[in-house]
């Protein structure tokens, strides 16, 4: 896809199109990084750059345990419902 780039008082910039804009998750705000000659647009916003620190607490607190039985549950399925071959 091309775009066309735009005089915007003494910077320039490019026109994104809406479905592009929008599968990429950009908000207000993109980051920009140039590697290799190559312009990098990436979107600021990171939905999931706090689930490290999130997963590290619930294991200090001991929260981080299967919540249900199911490996420890009464279960024939495999024996009766399914057929090696």
């Amino acid at each position: 896809m091309k775009a066309a780039i735009v005089k915007i008082g003494n910077s320039r910039g490019i026109r994104i199109p809406k479905p592009v804009f929008e599968q990429c998750g950009f908000t207000n705000e993109v980051e920009l990084e140039v590697e290799n000659h190559r312009l990098v647009v990436r979107s600021s916003s990171r939905p999931r750059a706090s689930w490290e620190d999130a997963f590290s607490l619930m294991a200090k607190k001991g929260d981080d345990v299967l919540q249900s039985d199911y490996e420890t549950m009464p279960n024939d399925w495999d024996e009766t419902e399914w057929e090696w071959k």
